[in-house]
């Protein structure tokens, strides 16, 4: 667990830890070629346009997804990232989003399966979307969208508590000790939760939010600027089963 105080001695996007019990490894250990170019090798093409030759090919996770973004960074250690978004049609895949610089965890990505509580680490691994949220109004989202009406919401991120990984009204219930304050602003003024670790297993993570940039790293979750994530929240339909696929190139793109 995080407390929020030492977040902000350290300049962190209040974002919870994180764990491992939902990545979307290859269950056969199968790898797959790699363009040379890599899985972002996109940026010379116009956003929109079909490609028969996509990124998205060499990605591990992304199943019967019709919607996938991409998180993916060089160096693991690294707390920046390159953000890119497709959506499946007639003709394969096409970019419509990035690619733009991403802020995720101090320490970069952690190792496939080896996200921890309190790391500073993003996950890496393939996850869908649970909802959106936001101090702010719902911007017009497809994602069910749950307002943040109070300091009283808070993410449990205690893995002790009964409620871990768990949005929660603490004038209801408790929410553990030293919950994550969901009245964050501008971090989240709007934002989505990743599904990572849905079991809520103690230990293994919490709270990694897809949220608004604060132009600094992150506790564990990714964060963009705050007018581009507007756009992918109402662009993002649980109808396609969308995927975040994030890690460093060899992790997500074997």
């Amino acid at each position: 667990m995080i407390a929020v105080a030492v977040l902000a001695g350290l300049g962190l996007a209040a974002c919870g830890g994180g764990g491992a019990a939902d990545q979307a490894r290859s269950t056969t250990g199968a790898t797959r070629a790699t363009d040379a170019a890599g899985p972002d090798a996109t940026v010379s093409r116009e956003p929109g346009a079909a490609s028969t030759a996509s990124p998205v090919d060499q990605l591990f996770g992304v199943g019967n997804a019709e919607q996938v973004i991409s998180v993916i960074a060089d160096d693991a250690d690294h707390p920046t990232a390159t953000f890119t978004a497709y959506e499946r049609g007639s003709t394969g895949w096409k970019q419509v989003f990035g690619p733009w610089p991403a802020d995720i965890g101090a320490q970069g990505f952690a190792a496939p399966d080896q996200k921890r509580e309190g790391d500073n680490r993003t996950p890496s691994g393939a996850y869908g979307f649970d909802f959106a949220f936001g101090v702010l109004a719902d911007p017009g989202v497809k994602l069910r969208y749950r307002p943040v009406t109070s300091s009283a919401i808070v993410w449990d991120d205690d893995p002790t508590s009964a409620r871990y990984n768990q949005w929660v009204d603490s004038s209801q219930q408790s929410a553990g000790d030293d919950p994550e304050p969901m009245d964050n602003t501008p971090a989240y003024n709007y934002g989505a939760v990743i599904d990572y670790n849905p079991d809520h297993t103690p230990g293994l993570g919490s709270a990694i939010f897809l949220h608004v940039s604060k132009d600094g790293p992150t506790a564990g979750c990714v964060a963009i600027a705050q007018d581009r994530l507007v756009e992918v929240l109402r662009w993002l339909d649980p109808a396609r089963k969308p995927r975040i696929v994030m890690g460093t190139r060899a992790a997500v793109a074997p």
